[in-house]
């Protein structure tokens, strides 16, 4: 027989605690949250590998369409070789023909043709010149000389340089007095506009006539000697202060060479890119980093830009890669014309430009209302961000430094006689002794002459001036009166030296009363 239960330990199995029914429950809960966090987590891991996987399908794709065009690209070339060279060496025998038939000529600036020509047409046929003889440097020198008619130069020096017999060794000699390094000396004008207009112009005459761009024709001696000067700008770098202050137009021209001779380093890629983003201001340089190979920074070097407050210069970085939708324009312009009130406000109050802070506030501003401006007609965003509130402000601005224009032009009250409201004589007269001011007229007739302080006291002045007086020199002490009351008031008279005693020439030790008035 089985044993008989204990009383008390049936009551405690038949009637639990309820704590323990909580415990239970709260153990429940929280397994059922785990279960649900971990199932989470492992549903957003099998989501990320497959969007992974996605994308690396997709990167292999485009590999494989790349690698395709690549070798078709490749296949092209070396089936263009031979195209290429034949037209290349019929070209440099019809420039040397040419060339040679120049040198009989006495004037390169003279016309073979005998049809008169304008300005224009002559500066195109002087650079024709200088090209055929190989004249790098007269041709520099002509170039430097004609800033003011840059449009011209940038039409017709491709043209030119097209009859050169080696145009790319020609364009290395024509910009070598000023790069890598300027032979002038640091204290003339820069002239690396002048260089990059050239190496500019010198693309279209060396590209490839089968496959274009993708091929320069460029002698391997011409590359090599660009390659030594690219390598000799980049050694005095530090000289010219390190990235951050190297100056501008030298950064444009080194870039441009680098493009225009083929010569681009792959291991240079991030000083490439510190050089752009240091220069991102001109307008060339988005097109510069993609052909300096940066097509794949550009997102990045769009964000520095923003970070760095360049907010104007990443939406032409932006259109020119085609990245608008990942960086929205609006927002950027909107962005940099706040910052540009606050640099604004912040001129203001500052102590060190007391007196041109208000102007240079207003400039400031106005030139981040004029280059926003321009970069929405110029995007064609003008349904997007209205320029209309833009162009109003910058009229108050133009208006208020007009109106401070002419109040400065306006001069201040004039001083005036207390006796009758005349002009005063100018004010240099009164600083030297005995001056004399000849434009103002004699004095009338009834006004009484000063008397001389040599002549006695009993001596009664003149009642009225000599004849000949205008034609006399001034007295030596033309406001010394005898000691009797004071005369009327003169209605024109001639001016005190200022560094004379004011009481001192009269006994009774007043002055006449328009003294008095000048003097207060």
């Amino acid at each position: 027989m089985g044993s008989i239960a204990d009383p008390g330990e049936l009551t405690e199995l038949t009637q639990p605690s309820f704590d323990e029914f909580q415990r239970q429950t709260s153990l429940m809960t929280s397994c059922t949250l785990l279960w649900k966090e971990l199932s989470d987590h492992f549903t957003s891991l099998e989501q990320n590998l497959l969007k992974k996987s996605e994308s690396i399908k997709r990167k292999i794709q485009a590999l494989d369409h790349q690698t395709k065009a690549s070798l078709d690209s490749l296949k092209k070339r070396e089936v263009s070789i031979d195209g290429s060279v034949d037209i290349l060496l019929q070209t440099v025998e019809r420039r040397t023909k040419t060339a040679l038939k120049s040198l009989h000529e006495d004037d390169y600036e003279s016309n073979p043709d005998g049809e008169v020509v304008d300005g224009d047409g002559l500066e195109a046929i002087t650079l024709k010149s200088l090209c055929l003889k190989m004249e790098a440097l007269g041709f520099w020198r002509f170039v430097i000389t004609k800033k003011k008619d840059l449009e011209i130069l940038r039409a017709s020096i491709p043209l030119a340089l097209g009859e050169c017999v080696d145009p790319a060794r020609f364009v290395l000699e024509a910009i070598s007095e000023v790069f890598p390094v300027d032979k002038r000396g640091s204290n003339n004008n820069d002239l690396g506009w002048a260089c990059v207009l050239i190496l500019e112009s010198l693309i279209p005459v060396v590209v490839d006539p089968v496959i274009g761009k993708s091929r320069l024709l460029v002698t391997p001696s011409v590359k090599e000697k660009a390659t030594e000067i690219a390598e000799a700008w980049k050694a005095g770098l530090e000289e010219r202060g390190g990235i951050e202050n190297v100056k501008t137009p030298d950064v444009h021209t080194f870039l441009q060479h680098l493009v225009t001779f083929g010569i681009v380093n792959n291991g240079d890629l991030n000083l490439y890119r510190k050089l752009v983003i240091s220069s991102a201001w001109r307008k060339q340089m988005p097109k510069l980093a993609l052909s300096l190979g940066l097509a794949d920074q550009m997102p990045d070097m769009i964000k520095e830009l923003i970070s760095r407050g360049q907010q104007l210069d990443a939406v032409h970085f932006t259109f020119e890669v085609g990245l608008v939708d990942k960086f929205p324009p609006i927002p950027l312009l909107k962005a940099f014309l706040k910052d540009a009130k606050k640099a604004a406000a912040s001129i203001l109050e500052d102590p060190n430009n007391v007196g041109r802070a208000a102007q240079l506030a207003a400039r400031k501003e106005q030139s981040a209302l004029r280059a926003v401006i321009k970069c929405i007609e110029e995007y064609k965003l003008e349904s997007e961000f209205p320029v209309e509130n833009l162009k109003k402000r910058l009229e108050q601005l133009e208006k208020v430094k007009t109106e401070k224009k002419k109040a400065a032009a306006v001069p201040a009250n004039k001083r005036t006689r207390a006796s009758n409201n005349g002009p005063m004589p100018p004010a240099k007269a009164g600083r030297l002794m005995n001056a004399y001011v000849s434009s103002f007229p004699a004095p009338p007739t009834f006004v009484r002459s000063p008397s001389h302080t040599q002549y006695p006291a009993g001596v009664p002045p003149y009642h009225s001036p000599p004849a000949v007086y205008g034609s006399r020199s001034p007295p030596v002490n033309p406001y010394a009166y005898s000691p009797e009351a004071p005369p009327p008031p003169l209605a024109v008279s001639y001016p005190a030296p200022m560094n004379y005693p004011v009481y001192g020439a009269y006994s009774n030790g007043l002055a006449p009363a328009y003294q008095q008035a000048y003097y207060r």
